[in-house]
């Protein structure tokens, strides 16, 4: 298991560090009233700020229910998402709202996201929690002015010292204390990260990484190593992603699937990617997490100079996606050659044909002469509309 994971706080005393911040917010949910304004959490990632959330819901007594910015990127997203919760919080129990990376909200397709957000804080029915990076943008001024800001700080280097010395004690491990000092300083108080290192140092896995490429931005890492200069520059890069090794399979999955490249480049990333999933899945089973240094030697295999692949995040896991990616496949060369067939184009037959075909079928009203492939795709989508 991840000691990022084990050592996950149970209870808000739990955590390390930011007491300050800790008393503000147990204060700010204790007293929480109707009309109470939300409180906005600030500070880097990996410092506590979403456990802070989840803990404080347990010890309250709330429900939880999470979102971040990509959910809350327009109006209409936010009154379809929001306005049900707010208007039936008597029926859904004792819900929280915790709405995560806040500051993530820009760009074209956020037009009036920020506003009819700041309209629902005005007056809250239930306890809302907004978790943001950094509170210095422009748009999040609106926000804070309908907020109360409590401000998480990265932890001491004496503090981060005493609490991995006692993980290390733990675990019946020992890292040399160069190491020591060196992963206290490149880990700017994020405790996930530092939790990471170590384990992955105790393991005796000690990559040296090139400081001008630390990053805890997984979209900036991503970004980095398809555009690196050198397989080994991209292997640095690689290496200074201290992320949970799932999430790293899965981002780097949606963005070469989405990516627009040659069927062979395509077919041997997406080996790699199998390799480095049953390895982590072996990992998981026999928890023998001694096989976890081995991951990144496999994931660079996917550095190929010179192709376009950029960053894209998916919410679904990467088998998932690559069932959806391959059915769908399917059922655009169904869709064509029908379309074929009755003379008419593939958007007309998508639209008003196949719906009814499936309708049809499921009904066993129409029985068509298919193939067993075709056949397969068309049972797939009856389970589908049932």
């Amino acid at each position: 298991m991840m000691w990022s994971e084990k050592y996950r706080p149970k209870n808000l005393l739990e955590m390390v560090g930011n007491e300050e911040a800790k008393e503000s917010f147990v204060k700010w949910l204790g007293k929480w009233i109707k009309g109470t304004k939300p409180l906005l959490l600030v500070g880097p990632p990996g410092i506590g700020k979403t456990t802070m959330a989840v803990l404080g819901t347990k010890q309250f007594g709330y429900d939880l229910i999470s979102m971040n910015a990509s959910d809350v990127r327009s109006k209409q997203k936010i009154q379809e998402i929001l306005n049900p919760i707010l208007g039936n919080s008597s029926v859904l129990g004792k819900p929280m709202i915790f709405i995560d990376e806040v500051d993530g909200i820009h760009g074209r397709s956020d037009f009036g996201g920020v506003e009819a957000l700041v309209d629902i804080l005005k007056e809250p029915t239930i306890p809302i929690i907004l978790a943001a990076n950094s509170d210095v943008s422009g748009k999040m001024k609106n926000i804070k002015k309908v907020a109360t800001t409590v401000k998480l700080r990265p932890l001491p280097p004496r503090l981060m010292r005493l609490y991995i010395e006692e993980i290390l004690k733990r675990e019946g491990a020992s890292i040399k204390i160069g190491n020591m000092i060196k992963m206290i300083i490149d880990s700017r108080g994020d405790i996930r990260s530092i939790l990471n290192s170590a384990q992955a140092l105790a393991g005796g896995f000690e990559p040296q990484l090139d400081k001008s490429y630390e990053t805890h931005n997984i979209e900036e890492s991503v970004n980095l190593f398809f555009n690196a200069k050198s397989p080994e520059e991209a292997q640095a890069i690689l290496y200074s992603m201290r992320i949970d090794p799932r999430e790293k399979i899965n981002a780097f999955y949606s963005s070469i699937i989405t990516s627009t490249l040659p069927v062979n480049i395509l077919k041997d990333m997406l080996d790699v990617l199998s390799e480095a999933d049953m390895l982590y899945g072996k990992i998981i089973r026999k928890q023998e997490w001694r096989l976890l240094r081995y991951l990144d030697g496999i994931l660079s295999k996917l550095y190929h100079q010179g192709t376009t692949i950029k960053y894209s995040k998916f919410n679904l896991p990467w088998p998932t996606l690559n069932r959806i990616r391959w059915d769908g496949m399917a059922i655009k060369g169904l869709t064509r050659n029908l379309a074929k067939q009755m003379h008419v184009s593939r958007s007309t037959f998508s639209t008003f044909y196949l719906p009814y075909l499936l309708c049809c079928m499921k009904n066993k009203s129409l029985e068509m002469d298919l193939n067993e492939t075709d056949s397969e795709i068309i049972q797939k989508e009856m389970a589908l509309i049932k």
